[in-house]
């Protein structure tokens, strides 16, 4: 049902002279007439009207004529007749509808209720928008301020994504797709390819379909992870003591599919890091391979993998770091034959004196750092 409508659109109501054949007098005029606009796209002027009313169990109804008009100084003129209780306006809606009911003779009802498309029933938009990447996906975040501003007008929230050129810093204007509606100020857009850079907004829309602004636009990339891996220190168990991120025969030449979170021995010249016990039982993550370097995220532990937001611009080194449970750890890899960097994060979850558990990400998007995206 719609909301009230204020008090000065009431009054207009009720001063509207229905431009009608004098009516038959035993048809009941229709009731409950409500409306509901389709947006062209969120922060645009609707482009269809769709006008519903109860339906009268009278066989003497043949049709429903309804009548509108663009502002409150001009007579009501036949917009259309149906023989349903629904009518469809394309087009830029009128500003006030309203329906009689005409029986077989053609004479008609007396209107029904008076409703005006009002636009200013618009909700803000969404104030701040925040994401994180995730495997194959991204999880999107956003102020609730348009359902705190008018919980009784709103009706859901509605998610788009185009693609993202990160060379460019653009999104493609042309390619925007729904990916979803929901009630809830958050959302996770899946089934998205890892490494393609997407864009994301959102809107919400009223119970009468008007669609707001969009929220700000943040950017994206889904990458690979996994939990829990568990790696052991070479003095334990050298066959499973390394880790490679990323093998894929693009990159690196080699025959064999890509490869993803590969636990290898740590001595193996394709291993990105091995893991390392000391004489004082600590255990060290060590570079490997002369492409991967290796430094820790931030001045203590991290809460989560998702903490890890933009691999750090500098900071790498080929020297061994001590594993510090909780702590996380960004990685740069270099020496593609396409010439970018890529990046990869971990996560210590657990620092035993034989292995180590691991949470980690990577970005298959060359020369892309995002591990998780922020607000922007």
């Amino acid at each position: 049902m719609p909301r009230p409508l204020p008090l000065v659109l009431v009054l207009l109501a009720a001063c509207t002279t229905y431009n009608t054949v004098a009516p038959g007098g035993a048809l009941p005029p229709p009731t409950n007439l409500f409306y509901d606009v389709a947006s062209g796209g969120p922060g645009t002027v609707p482009v269809a009207t769709l006008l519903e009313w109860d339906l009268v169990d009278d066989g003497s109804i043949s049709a429903w004529n309804i009548y509108s008009r663009g502002n409150t100084s001009e007579d009501y003129l036949l917009r259309g007749t149906t023989t349903s209780n629904s009518f469809h306006d394309r087009g830029v809606p009128e500003l006030q509808y309203y329906v009689t009911a005409v029986d077989f003779d053609g004479l008609e009802s007396a209107g029904s209720n008076v409703v005006t498309v009002d636009e200013r029933l618009t909700l803000p938009r969404a104030s701040q928008l925040f994401s994180t990447s995730l495997n194959g996906a991204v999880a999107l975040v956003w102020s609730d301020n348009p359902f705190e501003a008018d919980p009784a007008g709103f009706r859901t929230y509605r998610v788009f994504s185009t693609p993202f050129n990160l060379d460019t810093g653009e999104c493609l204007d042309t390619g925007w797709v729904l990916e979803g509606t929901t009630v809830a100020p958050e959302f996770i857009a899946g089934a998205l390819p890892n490494g393609l850079p997407r864009c994301f907004g959102v809107s919400a829309v009223t119970i009468e379909g008007f669609e707001s602004l969009w929220s700000p636009i943040v950017d994206d990339t889904p990458r690979p992870d996994a939990r829990n891996i568990a790696i052991t220190a070479a003095q334990f168990d050298a066959s499973q003591s390394g880790f490679r991120f990323w093998r894929d025969q693009n990159a690196d030449g080699l025959a064999q599919d890509t490869e993803l979170g590969l636990v290898l021995a740590g001595a193996s010249p394709s291993a990105d890091f091995s893991i390392e016990r000391d004489g004082a039982g600590q255990l060290w993550l060590t570079p490997v391979r002369l492409q991967a370097t290796v430094a820790v995220y931030g001045d203590g532990p991290i809460p989560d993998l998702t903490s890890i937001d933009i691999a750090p611009v500098g900071g790498y080194s080929a020297a061994p770091v001590q594993l510090q449970p909780g702590y996380g750890y960004a990685v740069q890899i270099t020496g593609s034959p396409d010439g970018f960097l890529r990046y990869g994060a971990l996560r210590a979850t657990h620092v035993g004196q034989d292995f180590t558990i691991i949470d980690w990400s990577y970005q298959t998007d060359p020369g892309n750092p995002q591990l998780l995206r922020g607000a922007r």
